[in-house]
């Protein structure tokens, strides 16, 4: 048999063996993906935080796990691309070291609402407060729900300090003091001033 039937033999076997074709195509995928992505792990863009960037404070933290709980996620993104549209509207453009103490991140495209990464410090305390009460007060085209619940609910803070020593394990560089007074920190806080408190954090290192 020739070289060229002998490679159209195998070309053949693998085209007509289903199994094989995809223990062959994962195999280049993964492959791919490796190179892709492992070079990341090592790049100082994106494991270095940017200048500046502090990681959530007790209150801020809590925040945080209040606007994924409620689902905030799902029409908000956190990510604005590096396309003139979007610097112009909403500021820079996001990068990688603004998000190495976010577990998980929450970089995404899905706008129903404008893009809140660089949210923090637009408006003051009051206008937010407002508007988690009932968004159309301030905004009559909104179709965001109200949030009036945040402000009757304390914050629970007794999950605090664990949730915040496994982000310490993650590599979030919380002091064991800062972790101590969490509870403390947060006592008699509302989940309306925790959410203000994230809002108003996000963007701001790289701002400054």
């Amino acid at each position: 048999m020739s070289d060229k039937e002998q490679k159209g033999f195998s070309h053949e076997k693998i085209e007509t063996n289903s199994f094989l074709l995809v223990i062959l195509i994962l195999v280049v995928v993964s492959f791919g993906g490796l190179v892709e992505i492992v070079p990341l792990f090592f790049q100082k863009s994106t494991t270095q935080p940017v200048e500046g960037l502090k990681p959530y404070t007790a209150l801020q933290l809590a925040g945080r796990d209040i606007y994924i709980r409620e689902g905030c996620y799902n029409c908000h993104s956190q990510m604005i691309r590096p396309f003139k549209a979007e610097t112009l509207r909403y500021g820079h453009y996001s990068v990688a070291g603004e998000f190495v103490y976010d577990h998980p991140f929450q970089w995404g495209s899905k706008r129903t609402g404008p893009d809140l990464q660089r949210v923090g410090g637009r408006y003051s305390d009051e206008w937010h407060r407002i508007h988690l009460i009932n968004p159309r007060d301030l905004v009559p085209e909104s179709v965001m729900p109200a949030y009036p619940w945040l402000e009757k609910n304390l914050v629970d803070a007794k999950n605090l300090p664990a949730h915040m020593r496994a982000l310490k394990i993650a590599g979030v560089p919380y002091a064991d003091a800062e972790i101590k007074s969490a509870a403390n920190d947060v006592y008699g806080k509302t989940e309306m001033q925790a959410v203000i408190a994230y809002l108003q954090v996000l963007g701001t290192a790289l701002k400054q």
